[in-house]
């Protein structure tokens, strides 16, 4: 339906409108959720020894991804970082088990929210944080003398796709310990959880 200046119209039933209404919640606390992530400290403790919180936190991580027997381990270096994110290349096991965590997360957020919503919120997420997080990582990499691109994109990526599946569980109403929210965590706290290789979870 058009009006005589010929702009388009948009009818939405009264359905549409039940739907979007109780979508709006969701799609405010997801762009809070990236707002708040922006201002986080971002890999600014990277290389630091493991304090108590991170082990326990990482030890929430692995639990609930059903690693009960892997235990956190301090990277140290940026090319110590290198090596283990090499390594954990050639480990599928726990990005296999992110994967049957992330799908289920997305059939429970799209009981709560249109496909549409979805995928409008955690681009938002992205667009938000990409920008912010590679300029974060550069700034740690660059006071360490390092200028390993590759290095520093699959660190920045890391964070994006963590900040990703936070939003995720935050939409779908996963539970606070959940480990998307733990592994995040770990992130917030300025380390960089590379992630599982064995029986070590290495975290710089």
């Amino acid at each position: 339906m058009q009006d005589d200046d010929d702009e388009p119209h948009i009818t939405l039933s009264d359905d549409d409108l039940d739907a979007l209404e109780e979508e709006i919640p969701l799609l405010r606390g997801v762009r809070l959720f990236a707002e708040e992530a922006a201002l986080l400290p971002w890999f600014s403790a990277v290389g630091e020894p493991l304090d108590r919180e991170a082990k326990r936190i990482a030890r929430d991580y692995l639990d609930g991804l059903g690693f009960p027997d892997a235990e956190p381990a301090r990277v140290a270096s940026w090319e110590d970082a290198a090596d283990a994110a090499a390594n954990t290349d050639f480990d599928t096991a726990q990005w296999e088990a992110e994967e049957q965590l992330r799908a289920g997360l997305a059939t429970d957020a799209l009981d709560a929210i249109s496909e549409e919503g979805l995928a409008i919120a955690l681009t938002h997420v992205t667009a938000i944080l990409g920008g912010r997080l590679g300029a974060a990582v550069r700034e740690a990499a660059t006071f360490a003398d390092i200028d390993d691109e590759a290095l520093m994109d699959a660190a920045a990526g890391a964070a994006v796709q963590a900040a990703h599946n936070a939003a995720l569980a935050l939409i779908a109403g996963a539970e606070e310990n959940h480990p998307f929210h733990r592994k995040f965590a770990l992130f917030a706290r300025g380390r960089w959880p590379i992630g599982v290789a064995g029986l070590t979870f290495n975290i710089f």
